[in-house]
């Protein structure tokens, strides 16, 4: 029997760019973004690159005659639903884009690379001066600060001098523009978003903490592809702004390593850490049922026991699967009340994911009481036990790591435990974290053991 065909009609986004032979910036960047998005990802290659993670050996434009077939050939086909513009290389090539472009009404991206990292110039003055017709085009441009500087003749030393060169941008017909602050001093990365409206722009500004990564190739068109996927699926431009940002980030926290110069962002971050999510949920499942197996009620505190699991990618307690309630003492032993998911036990999700600020190894973790026996017992541990100096009131209102604890950045290997002795308003308890499950589970055994033969 023949099986029944099911097909998807995801949107449809085409990314107009080069291609990166060392696959991590360019169209290979773009498409594999958009994908990541949910968005079927086309593609006009305007040059081809010989490269690889320690630089550019080669670069061949295409004739502009081939890059005008392959829009045609595209647009005649596929409904496309955003545009996002890459590495146009010569005057030549903008030219043939912005004809190209004329008659296309949905919203269109425009990434200008201009400058290398290294900060080397990409394109000829002529060329620069031919994006002016393509930024009159633009729903957004997305520059860093070095080409917002090319764009506007502005000096650009801080989000001030970024939002006076976005609204310039503005005035010059893009519909909107997000100066990156990736290569601006301070510990937070600032984006500023400057939008056209009818009176005076209106001005967002997106920040995280910097992340001291060496693999940053493909940041700019990722970002400006994962925009574009986001628009493509009808998502507001601030919104779809927003979530690239955010996007962004997680990709470049947890870069792809790979050749013998810097890495690459990973395009796919969001999608493996989803893909993870059941395997992780397994996880957790599996040390619940031996904790309950075992039946380790000398270390239920009070209050219950959650246990939780995250992918290496996760970063927000939404992404941590925990026990959807407690694991509680009964008269037959303890129990959980509830299943696991994904945003289960959100507070020690928060916890967790603020050790792993420090220790991205570290994956899982349980709460256990606190006493002075327990005190005792946590010497049988196999790493470091530290104790939490944080006040509640600092818990609750550090939005960035709602829950750190003492001085790990200074420990030489991740926490075994880290105590906290409680105060006013919250109990005493202990958090048992571990790479992976079967260490969680080792550790918290050990423990258990201790305790019963005291």
């Amino acid at each position: 029997m023949r099986r029944q065909y099911a097909p998807h009609s995801p949107p449809v986004a085409l990314t107009i760019a080069g291609s990166d032979s060392g696959g991590g910036a360019g169209i290979q960047a773009d498409v594999k973004t958009m994908e990541a998005h949910g968005v079927f990802g086309t593609s006009v290659v305007t040059a081809t690159t010989a490269q690889n993670t320690t630089s550019v050996a080669d670069v061949h434009v295409l004739p502009v005659d081939h890059i005008e077939a392959q829009y045609r050939a595209v647009l005649a086909d596929f409904e496309v639903g955003a545009i996002k513009t890459g590495m146009l290389a010569t005057a030549g090539v903008i030219e043939t884009v912005v004809d190209c472009l004329a008659d296309f009404s949905g919203p269109l991206v425009v990434d200008p690379v201009m400058v290398a990292a290294t900060g080397d110039r990409l394109l000829s003055e002529s060329a620069e001066a031919a994006y002016e017709t393509l930024l009159g085009q633009a729903t957004l441009v997305t520059p860093n600060v070095d080409e917002a500087e090319i764009l506007t003749d502005c000096t650009i030393n801080n989000t001030d001098d970024a939002e006076q060169a976005g609204r310039q941008l503005v005035e010059h017909g893009a519909d909107a523009a997000v100066v990156k602050g990736g290569h601006l001093d301070g510990e937070q990365v600032v984006d500023t978003l400057v939008v056209s409206t009818d009176g005076e722009p209106r001005i967002e500004q997106f920040s995280h903490p910097r992340i001291e990564a060496a693999g940053t190739h493909g940041s700019g068109c990722t970002l400006s592809s994962a925009i574009a996927a986001r628009l493509a699926d009808g998502e507001p431009l601030v919104e779809a702004v927003d979530n690239g940002v955010a996007f962004m980030e997680q990709a470049v926290r947890y870069g792809i390593d790979v050749g013998e110069g810097p890495g690459a962002v990973h395009h796919l971050v969001d999608v493996r850490e989803r893909a993870d999510r059941p395997t992780v949920s397994d996880a957790v499942e599996s040390v619940i049922a031996r904790l309950v197996d075992r039946n380790v009620e000398t270390l239920v505190p009070a209050v219950g026991m959650s246990v939780v699991g995250a992918s290496r990618y996760a970063e927000r307690p939404a992404d941590v699967v925990g026990v959807d309630g407690r694991l509680t003492s009964t008269r037959s032993g303890i129990q959980p009340t509830a299943g696991v998911r994904a945003g289960g036990s959100p507070a020690l999700a928060r916890e967790l994911l603020a050790v792993r600020e420090v220790f991205p190894a570290l994956r899982f973790g349980l709460n256990c009481r606190f006493d002075g026996s327990v005190e005792t017992a946590l010497e049988t541990l196999d790493g470091p036990v530290v104790e939490s100096n944080t006040s509640e009131t600092e818990r609750l209102d550090n939005h960035l790591q709602p829950f750190p604890v003492a001085r790990v950045d200074d420990l030489p290997k991740p926490p075994a435990a880290v105590v906290d002795r409680g105060g006013e308003g919250r109990p005493a308890g202990v958090v048992v974290f571990a790479p992976d499950a079967e260490t969680l589970l080792e550790r918290t055994l050990e423990l258990h053991e201790a305790l019963i033969t005291e």
